[in-house]
C-alpha cells in the first residue's frame, strides 16, 4: 500500500450528550448573570410603572385616607392608615405570618386575606392571629395636604 491513511476522529454518544450538556449550561449562566455596565449602585428603572412612587414623590393626599381606616399601595408595598382625625400611619403591606399582602383596612383593621390575620390601623400591632408578630412600621412624611414616603 502506498500512499498516507487518514485518521478518522469517532465522536460516542456520550461525548456528544456532555458537549450538548456544557453548551446549555453555559447559556444558562448567561441568562442568570449580572449586568455591570456601569449602573451598579444605581435605582433600577427599567420595572418601574407610569404610577409608581419614589421616596419624596406625592404617594396620596390626606383627603385619600380614611378616618379610622386606610388604603394600601401594593406597588409601593405600603398602607397608609389615619387612626385619628390627622394621625396618619404606615405599615408594610406584607403580612408577618406567611408574606401574603393584605387586602383590606376595614372598621379600624388591617385585613390579610390567606389565614385571616387583622392588624390595627394604630400601631400594625396584632389583633387576630395566626401572625404573631406586628406590621413593621414604613416611613412617611405628610407636608400640608400631601403624603410622601420619606
Amino acid at each position: 500500500m502506498t500512499g498516507t491513511q487518514g485518521t478518522a476522529r469517532i465522536v460516542t454518544r456520550r461525548t456528544l450528550v456532555a458537549a450538548a450538556g456544557a453548551a446549555g449550561l453555559g447559556a444558562a449562566l448567561v441568562a442568570c448573570g449580572n449586568d455591570t455596565s456601569g449602573t451598579a449602585g444605581k435605582p433600577d428603572t427599567a420595572d418601574q410603572k407610569p404610577g409608581d412612587v419614589a421616596a419624596g414623590d406625592v404617594l396620596a393626599k390626606t383627603t385619600d385616607i380614611p378616618e379610622g381606616g386606610g388604603k394600601i399601595f401594593d406597588d409601593q408595598g405600603v398602607v397608609v392608615t389615619q387612626p385619628e382625625a390627622g394621625q396618619f400611619k404606615a405599615f408594610s403591606s406584607k403580612c408577618t405570618h406567611q408574606g401574603c399582602a393584605v387586602s383590606t383596612v376595614t372598621n379600624g383593621v388591617i385585613n390579610c386575606p390567606c389565614h385571616g390575620s387583622q392588624f390595627s390601623v394604630a400601631d400594625g400591632s396584632v389583633k387576630q392571629g395566626p401572625a404573631t408578630q406586628a406590621l413593621p412600621a414604613a416611613s412617611i412624611k405628610v407636608t400640608g395636604d400631601s403624603i410622601t414616603l420619606a
